[in-house]
Formats: C-alpha cells, sequence, structure tokens
C-alpha cells in the first residue's frame, strides 16, 4: 500500500510538472496541437508515448547514475564539457519558461478574479519564496493534492463537451498546415517538456531509492499527461476557432459550467502554475548552487527577480515566441536521451 502511494506521488508530481502556465490554462494545448484540427488526436498518441518512455527513462538515469542535479545529467548524456553548454542553455530555458508562468498567474488575476496584474506575479513570487525551504517534500506534497483534481476536472470537462453541438469537432476539423509542422509538433511539444521536467524528475530520481516506484511513477505519470492533453483538447475543439481569442482558453470554458465549476477551476489553474513555478525554481536553486558559493536563499531570490522583469512582456505573446524556439533546442536534448546507452551503464553498476 505504501509502495503503491510513492508510485502515485510520483506520478502526480511528473504530472504536475508538465501541467504549467502554458498546459493548464490551454495555450500550449492550442498551439501545438488543436489548431491542427483531426491530426491533433493522433500527435497527442505520440507525445503520450514519449512522455512515457522518456519521463522514465530520465528518472532512471538519474537513480543509477546517482544525479544529484539536471546538470550532473547532462554531464551523463554529453559528456563533462559539452554537459555544461547543455545545462546553462537549459537554464536559459527554464528562466523564459518560468517568466511565462509568471505571466500566466497575472493573466487569471485579471481575467478571472479581477484584479492587477502584478498581484499575481508577487503572490505568486512571496509565497515560492516561503514555500522552498522545505524542499521536495513540499513540491511532492502540493502535487499529490492539485493534481488528482485537474485529473478530476479533466473528466468533468469531457463529459460536459459530449453534450456540446461541436463535440465531433476534435475528428472534422482540418487544417492548411503543412504537413511536416503537424507532425514536428508532438516532438517539439514533448522534447521541450521533458527539458523542463528534469529539473524536478532528476533530484525524485536521485532521492527515490526503489527503482520500481520510479519506473510506475514515470508510466502512470506519461498516460496521466497524455489523458489530460486529450481532456482539454477534445473540449477546445468543440469551441474552435472562437477559444483561440481567449488568453486563457480553459477557463472561459470553464465559465459556461457554472460559477461554482469556474472557481474551482481558476483556482487550480493557479496552484498549477504556482507549483510549476515553485518547482521549477527548487532545480534551478540546485544547479546553481553547485557553482555559487552563495545562500540558496539569494540565489532563488535573484533567479525570481529575472523572471519577474521578463514576465512583463504578457502570457500569449511569451508563449507564442518563446515556446516554438526552445522546442527546437530541447529536440537536440530529447534526441541524445534516446540514444543514450543506458543499458550499459547498469550493466557496469549493478548494484545500483
Amino acid at each position: 500500500m505504501k509502495q503503491a502511494f510513492r508510485v502515485l506521488q510520483i506520478a502526480f508530481t511528473y504530472i504536475g510538472t508538465v501541467v504549467g502556465a502554458g498546459f493548464a490554462t490551454g495555450q500550449e494545448i492550442l498551439q501545438f496541437f488543436t489548431q491542427y484540427g483531426k491530426w491533433a488526436t493522433i500527435t497527442i498518441g505520440l507525445s503520450t508515448i514519449l512522455f512515457v518512455w522518456l519521463g522514465t527513462k530520465m528518472m532512471l538515469i538519474a537513480h543509477d547514475t546517482g544525479s544529484r542535479s539536471y546538470e550532473d545529467l547532462n554531464k551523463h548524456l554529453f559528456g563533462h564539457k559539452a554537459g555544461k553548454w547543455i545545462t546553462w542553455i537549459t537554464l536559459l530555458i527554464l528562466i523564459g519558461v518560468n517568466s511565462v508562468m509568471l505571466a500566466g498567474a497575472g493573466s487569471v488575476f485579471v481575467e478571472h478574479l479581477g484584479l492587477n496584474y502584478q498581484t499575481g506575479l508577487i503572490i505568486t513570487i512571496v509565497g515560492t519564496y516561503l514555500l522552498l525551504g522545505r524542499g521536495i517534500k513540499a513540491i511532492l506534497q502540493m502535487n499529490s493534492i492539485v493534481v488528482p483534481m485537474m485529473l478530476l476536472l479533466s473528466i468533468l470537462m469531457i463529459t460536459s463537451t459530449i453534450h456540446h453541438p461541436g463535440a465531433l469537432r476534435f475528428v472534422t476539423l482540418t487544417t492548411d498546415t503543412n504537413p511536416i509542422k503537424v507532425w514536428l509538433s508532438p516532438l517539439l511539444y514533448s522534447s521541450f517538456n521533458l527539458v523542463l521536467a528534469q529539473a524536478v524528475l532528476v533530484p525524485v530520481g536521485n532521492q527515490i531509492r526503489d527503482r520500481n516506484v520510479l519506473k510506475w511513477g514515470g508510466v502512470l505519470g506519461g498516460i496521466g499527461v497524455g489523458f489530460m492533453l486529450l481532456a482539454a483538447h477534445f473540449a477546445m475543439s468543440a469551441q474552435m476557432p472562437g477559444i483561440m481569442q481567449f488568453e486563457i482558453p480553459m477557463g472561459s470554458i470553464a465559465f459556461q459550467l457554472g460559477w461554482a465549476v469556474q472557481s474551482v477551476y481558476v483556482t487550480l489553474i493557479f496552484m498549477e502554475i504556482f507549483t510549476t513555478f515553485v518547482a521549477d525554481i527548487y532545480g534551478m536553486t540546485l544547479q546553481l548552487g553547485q557553482h555559487l558559493q552563495v545562500p540558496p536563499r539569494l540565489i532563488t531570490l535573484t533567479i525570481m527577480m529575472l523572471c519577474y522583469s521578463l514576465s512583463q512582456f504578457g502570457f500569449s505573446s511569451l508563449l507564442s515566441i518563446l515556446y516554438p524556439i526552445f522546442g527546437t533546442l530541447a529536440l537536440v536534448w530529447a534526441g541524445r536521451l534516446v540514444i543514450d546507452r543506458w543499458g550499459s551503464f547498469r550493466t557496469r553498476h549493478k548494484n545500483l
């Protein structure tokens, strides 16, 4: 029973790491999947396979190699010198994406709570600073609460959309987009999110002793991400093309389900942004702490202030510009993870 709980905890942490600002609000899914019409269902399936395979592999490699941070993993994948360069590129990606996280928090406060944009940013930063003192345990515990609620709400989205007049649009929508772009999209999306997830999944893989817990946690986590992708795509396809005008499209769908559901969903959107932001800042602090002889709190504050400055550009504009660029860079990293001869390492280290 205890082992099953730990498997779920790993799975929820995996899901919660991927389900950040762009995913929870629906913007990521619109950009990478839904806009491509009927092909999105198949490309979501491909993306799910990659999440199950590579997410699990990443945690197990971190476990077997004793990698404490994503820098250690990158050194294993690319070698000491190249691994350092990849790590600094990863750091830039994380800073850029967490600026999007903060911008997403600001958008939630503006669009659904009627509050100031800066209020959302400041609350997120202060809350992150207070929670980071508890380390990885706080991240695991937060996701164990928030992610099951997100999964239940995804089921509610599906059941409510079934009765919508446009429910079958996910299999009938057409697109004029170049097929190469359509099929490249799930590779970009998965690679991009796996690069980000390593900031959390590597420390998790290093700290969990039972490999079976990591393995099944990764499998369930990848499947969970795929399910939530499909649920959101199904719900948004029924509202196409009008849904594309919203900064937070999934929030607009929740609004149609009544005040209670909308309130819960908006809260969960913010909590998913918050938990992902906390996890990523934790991973960056851990990595930079290996090089800088300064207190971790100072590193954390510096990173968050940089993210705050970048977040002033807004949410959807950052998402549409940064994500495709970062996704392309992430393809190189994911390709190296795919071909890594991890099995030979395990053979040489059977005691791990």
